[in-house]
């Protein structure tokens, strides 16, 4: 079912494709042998598209909900399915990923007129190194991994150490294959690269499910083993005494390597749920661009640069919330990881939230009270990944949401007048106001057409006429740059105060969100510390409610720092 390659070879089409159109007479529409018999050609490109993904779709959805029953049947029975089940499983799915990808570099990717087309809204330089950030964490995680299985080795098995090696294959052949590919529109083999992709997004899909769950188990045993020992007078009973035997059986020894291995694991597992959601929505971006083809006037002629001329006290009021925030972070690293935590550093945590959320809600207003005062039109053109932005702020915000609520319902059932329960209670309203108004500032914005200053026009047509330019004279050349400069000068100064305010606002919040995403990545976790959702709820069902919740609030605050840039940038 691959899509037909084009007859006339091109041997510059990628140097001209990120820049100049193609005729698109030129290019073999998509067929399906369901819809052959469509007299509009058109039209039979269109029914072609929406089978090819609708199949590559039931092919993911297959995927997952395999490697669900898979990753449940594990947290269920673990005797029937364990946990090298479910890592054989998944290194299968890696390497099918992997034959596929190493096929898409050297085969698919190079045929001619394979590329003529590259998305410059997609694959943003903060998203790609986002990839290579995480990446390396993940990499580093599966260094760790094996080291730590290989000082176990008498009680871990061999796919303890395979698993993690074919993880670093993986993660580096897909980082390298999403920096390079990222922004193409794939216009050859369209159904093959369709299935593909979802596959790859499939197994990162189940790769993140299986980082939570088991980011769960390890997370709810470090919680319960530290209650022992606050409780070591030996008058309290353990509420899960198998789950204390089994750690009992392979223990880390007292050695500083053992030790070093296990910490650095704890302290990357983070990094590896947000590559994998990263991975997930780039894919997809590809997955939505194979057999798109764009048109002369959605190729942008300049790309907006990111500057820090014209805000003040947006990065002086964000650098005071980092600062801050760093801070109590500290603070709450040092207190917490004691065997008794004082209950004032819990009232420190929430209290330095409570003064921060209002703060970004009403910059995050007065930006979409801005936005609506403006007389710019909205950008209606067809936009995957601006599309994609849209989805993924609205439903990463539900996992900060979600655990609000939760918070909102255990703590109004309790006791809330106290003053901790009041905080916390304080703490969930806010934040859900906070992400509600950042989600209506970031979305308005991105759908708001590019700002151009006075003159820009003019500068935009001075570089397109380069050659021109360099037959005048050194003379005239120097009069016509002098010129330019003092029109940016004189068009930047009389920049109207909405402009400003929107730079000024968007800084400060993609400050904001870098100190609420650093927080809970490097582990600030006090729904899992202070104990009062957990003994409303139960232990288990509320490490399931916030280990499904967490990575997505993490995400969220890393999505929003690349919106709220463009948002920025576009200003």
């Amino acid at each position: 079912m691959p899509g037909n390659k084009v007859s006339r070879p091109c041997h510059h089409c990628k140097s001209r494709s990120a820049s100049a159109p193609t005729d698109t007479s030129k290019i073999h529409y998509e067929k399906f042998w369901l819809y052959r018999h469509c007299s509009s050609v058109q039209q039979r490109d269109r029914q072609a598209q929406k089978a090819g993904q609708l199949f590559s779709g039931l092919l993911a959805m297959n995927v997952v909900f395999l490697g669900s029953a898979f990753i449940s049947s594990m947290i269920f029975n673990r005797v029937a399915i364990t946990l090298g089940d479910v890592w054989i499983l998944m290194s299968i799915l890696k390497v099918l990923c992997l034959f596929w990808i190493i096929y898409y570099l050297l085969g698919t990717s190079r045929q001619p007129h394979a590329v003529l087309y590259r998305d410059s809204h997609a694959g943003a330089i903060w998203i790609r190194g986002s990839v290579l950030l995480f990446g390396s964490c993940s990499i580093l995680l599966n260094v760790f991994q094996i080291g730590y299985s290989t000082i176990l080795i008498h009680c871990k098995s061999k796919v303890d150490i395979v698993f993690p090696s074919i993880g670093i294959i993986f993660i580096c052949t897909q980082a390298y294959f999403l920096w390079h590919h990222s922004k193409d529109c794939i216009q050859v083999q369209h159904n093959f690269t369709r299935c593909g992709l979802m596959l790859t997004i499939a197994t990162n899909l189940l790769l993140w499910l299986l980082a939570v769950t088991n980011d769960n188990l390890h997370m709810e045993i470090e919680s319960q083993l530290r209650e022992v020992e606050r409780r070591f007078s030996g008058k309290a009973a353990f509420s899960h005494p198998h789950l204390r035997n089994e750690t009992a059986l392979c223990t880390c020894s007292d050695t500083t390597v053992c030790k070093v291995f296990q910490k650095g694991y704890i302290l990357l597992y983070p990094f590896n749920t947000e590559y994998c959601l990263i991975c997930c929505s780039v894919l997809y971006v590809m997955w939505k661009n194979v057999g798109r083809r764009i048109s002369h006037h959605h190729v942008p002629h300049t790309k907006p640069k990111f500057k820090l001329q014209g805000v003040v006290f947006g990065p002086l009021l964000g650098a005071t919330a980092v600062i801050i925030g760093i801070c109590v972070f500290m603070m709450y690293q040092i207190q917490v990881t004691s065997l008794v935590p004082s209950r004032q550093v819990f009232v420190m945590y929430y209290s330095y939230y409570i003064v921060l959320l209002p703060l970004m809600s009403v910059g995050a207003v007065i930006g979409t009270i801005i936005h609506a005062l403006e007389k710019k039109e909205l950008d209606t053109l067809k936009n995957p990944t601006r599309s994609l932005d849209v989805i993924l702020l609205m439903g990463a915000a539900l996992g900060q949401i979600g655990m609000c609520y939760f918070s909102i319902v255990a703590l109004v059932a309790s006791d809330p007048s106290d003053l901790l329960n009041s905080l916390i209670l304080s703490y969930s309203v806010l934040l859900i106001f906070q992400n509600i108004t950042q989600n209506v500032f970031i979305i308005d914005g991105l759908h708001r057409q590019r700002f151009t200053l006075p003159g820009k026009e003019e500068d935009t047509k001075e570089e397109q006429n380069r050659e021109d330019q360099r037959r005048m004279s050194m003379l005239e050349l120097g009069q016509e740059l002098r010129k330019a400069s003092l029109s940016y000068i004189h068009s930047y100064s009389h920049l109207s105060w909405k402009r400003r305010a929107l730079r000024e606002i968007s800084f400060f919040l993609v400050l904001c969100n870098i100190i609420l995403w650093v927080m809970p990545t490097f582990g600030a976790h006090p729904v899992f510390e202070n104990g009062l959702e957990r003994s409303f709820y139960g232990y288990s069902t509320w490490f399931v409610i916030v280990n499904f919740g967490l990575p997505l609030g993490v995400f969220y605050r890393m999505h929003s720092v690349g919106g709220l840039l463009e948002v920025y940038v576009t200003a």
